[in-house]
């Protein structure tokens, strides 16, 4: 049996996941499809920064466009520090297509001006 905090809202439920999916402790609905799905397939949205050069920022900040697998995490977060992005960003613009075959996108999460010349 696995057992789970859940995260789906504010109430934090003591979810238990049998090995045939069978969820107990959950208040909601969404708390008995959270268990199922931390227990047969847990995903991650990753949050990050990237280097960026000409502009005021150092670091932009960015994530991916959907969770991932939890086993992924790591060769995800090898990918983004390799990363060094020219500015202009703007939010939400794709930095990095398709990170490691996964079929999720790395974004900007802010906008990165260029720097302004003094």
């Amino acid at each position: 049996m696995s057992e789970f905090i859940c995260i789906v809202c504010p109430r934090g439920c003591r979810l238990q996941v049998d090995k045939n999916n069978k969820v107990t402790g959950n208040f909601c609905k969404r708390g008995e499809v959270y268990g199922i799905q931390e227990a047969t397939n847990p995903t991650r949205v990753v949050t990050s920064t990237v280097r960026i050069t000409n502009s005021e920022l150092v670091r932009l900040p960015v994530m991916t466009s959907r969770p991932i697998p939890k086993n992924k995490i790591f060769a995800v977060m090898e990918a983004i520090q390799n990363i060094t992005v020219p500015a202009p960003v703007q939010m939400r613009e794709v930095i990095l297509e398709n990170v490691c075959d996964l079929g999720v996108n790395i974004i900007a999460t802010r906008n990165a001006p260029l720097k302004e010349e003094v």
